[in-house]
């Protein structure tokens, strides 16, 4: 039965705080039932589930309960006791607010009362917390921090850069043609040995050759130490010797924040790649192209294990941001992309639909066709993303791995001949 089918005894609005929450409960017909303050302990856990059974919550009924957050202690207790929790937006619950006071009050036993008020009106209309395993739950924490990680260490590799140029132009020559640039071992390594133009021309090839094993490289040392020796003895611009040892330390700085981001990104994604093979669903998604188990990780964090979350292949693509939004009035109507959704899910989407041009036929030949139609890259990139999705709801939904055949089927011969 859906949860707005259910016979609900009351409703329950949380407006939380740090230390604190305040909470009301009302009935169908709007009367309040209890209004309270607890603390954010176990033993005001423990007075919210026993005033909530007081009210007639039981396995069988239990009261919805609204709050505006998705995340904390609480949320996660009232989501282990099987208990409907709505996460309502703020803005949303403000424009609530206006409907029960035109004086603009504003308290939070009044925001906890309009948050009840609002499940109590309008429950059909939002949606509750999925109940996700506790695996992918542990995905997500640990798929979002690694996500996080890697934000934090292009911003750190950023802010190097730019110091380095403004003293240091040979490191960045040195590994300008490197994959990883800067973020590279063997860049960081020199860097931490040379902080200093000046220091990196006095070393030897020999000191080269050592620090490069020291990075990890077992194959084309000496050539390698070769063109670095070449290039850090190049003529290049300096600053004066006193703000060239300035800068030196301040690089050193840098380059501790980039290696502490380097190894969080690594040693996250060891371990997100590790919790996600043991999730019954990673084998659907990694037969996907395009996607490997980081990927997949980060596309099952955001979605969930919740089959009932998402009623429709629709609903999934709105989510994910991949499904175009129609803005119709009068005569205008127009088909935009879609700005509210969910960005960490809609980021690596991108990368999904990207990789997956070198790894399936079929979807290039998509992306091709969405381009000579006049797409942009971008929006190509979306439209295939897009179609992933519904292939990949659907695949879950009922066990099955990706087929190239069935995603992109090919054209018959006599279907050809006749479009001819």
């Amino acid at each position: 039965m859906a949860i707005a089918e259910l016979p609900t005894p009351a409703f329950c609005g949380v407006d939380w705080a740090e230390d604190h929450h305040d909470i009301a409960l009302v009935d169908a017909g709007g009367r309040q039932l209890a209004k309270v303050r607890i603390g954010d302990d176990a033993a005001g856990f423990t007075q919210l589930t026993d005033l909530l059974a007081e009210h007639g919550d039981s396995e069988a009924t239990p009261i919805p309960v609204a709050i505006e957050t998705s995340r904390g202690l609480l949320v996660a207790c009232l989501r282990a006791t099987g208990r409907p929790v709505f996460a309502i937006n703020p803005l949303a619950v403000a424009r609530y607010r206006e409907r029960h006071s035109v004086a603009r009050k504003k308290s939070d036993a009044v925001d906890a009362a309009v948050l009840a008020n609002i499940l109590r009106t309008d429950m059909a209309a939002h949606r509750p917390l999925p109940a996700d395993s506790e695996l992918v739950q542990a995905i997500a924490v640990l798929a979002r921090a690694q996500q996080d990680a890697v934000w934090a260490r292009g911003q750190a590799h950023n802010k190097l850069r730019s110091q380095l140029r403004e003293f240091y132009p040979a490191i960045l020559d040195a590994f300008a043609q490197h994959k990883h640039g800067l973020c590279s071992r063997e860049a960081r390594t020199i860097l931490a040995a040379a902080p200093t133009p000046t220091m990196a021309a006095k070393l030897t090839r020999r000191r080269l050759q050592t620090l490069l094993k020291q990075a990890g490289r077992v194959r084309g040392i000496q050539a390698d130490a070769e063109r670095l020796h070449e290039v850090f003895k190049r003529d290049y611009l300096h600053q004066l010797p006193q703000v060239e040892s300035a800068l030196g330390h301040q690089t050193s700085a840098l380059l501790r924040q980039l290696n502490t981001a380097c190894d969080n990104a690594d040693q996250l994604e060891d371990a997100v790649t590790q919790v996600f093979e043991e999730h019954p669903d990673a084998p659907v998604i990694r037969s996907f192209p395009g996607l490997a188990a980081l990927t997949g990780a980060r596309i099952l964090a955001e979605i969930g294990d919740d089959r009932t979350r998402f009623a429709n292949a629709g609903s999934l693509k709105a989510y994910a941001g991949s499904a175009p939004v129609t803005r119709a009035s009068g005569k205008s109507c127009k088909v935009m992309s879609r700005k509210v959704k969910n960005q960490r899910l809609a980021a690596v989407g991108y990368v999904w639909a990207f990789v997956s041009l070198t790894r399936s036929p079929g979807a290039r030949a998509h992306y091709d066709r969405r381009r000579a139609a006049g797409d942009r890259h971008v929006a190509a990139q979306r439209n295939l993303f897009n179609r992933f999705m519904g292939m990949l709801f659907h695949c879950l939904q009922n066990g099955h791995t990706y087929d190239e055949a069935i995603a992109f089927p090919q054209p018959s011969v006599g279907h050809i001949a006749t479009a001819a």
